[in-house]
């Protein structure tokens, strides 16, 4: 199922009265389903996405706090600005698929709410987005990578 057809589900469903939504096609199946912004969860996602054989976007909200806090991790020089952290375990891909371009690079202006990247959790695809608008300093993690909890992913001034 194309990205973008995803992309146009969660809209459908955030503009929507509905709970849940589930859409197959062929062998592929998407369901959505919406959840509380004010749930107890570590990480509230709404709506949430699982999708078999589809990079599915959805919203999560990214964890930040001050560069400074990060320059002790890893020995990495990080530039001063805002720092979006890891709000979960899992593999961080810089791009929607091996052979597309990664979402951000290092001197790009960004808006809050645009995706950064994508960390893989339990086969789900969580975009990570950026809370604040600004120039990306620093992409702190490789494509490919195993992220941790709180780990520092990108710095934006």
């Amino acid at each position: 199922m194309d990205l973008r057809k995803i992309k146009a589900l969660i809209d459908l469903l955030e503009k929507s009265n509905l709970a849940e939504l589930e859409i197959k096609e062929g062998e592929e199946s998407v369901r959505l389903a919406r959840t509380s912004r004010h749930a107890p969860a570590p990480v509230a996602a709404a709506p949430v996405a699982h999708v078999e054989h589809a990079r599915p976007a959805v919203a999560t909200p990214a964890l930040a706090a001050t560069a400074t806090e990060a320059q002790g991790k890893g020995g990495k020089d990080v530039p001063d600005g805002h720092m979006i952290r890891s709000p979960m375990v899992g593999t961080y891909y810089a791009s929607p698929n091996p052979d597309s371009a990664p979402f951000v690079k290092i001197g790009q202006t960004v808006k809050a709410g645009e995706t950064l990247g994508i960390i893989e959790a339990m086969k789900m695809f969580n975009p990570i987005e950026a809370d604040v608008s600004g120039t990306v300093r620093a992409i702190l993690v490789e494509s490919g990578q195993p992220i941790e909890f709180d780990e520092p992913m990108f710095v934006i001034s």
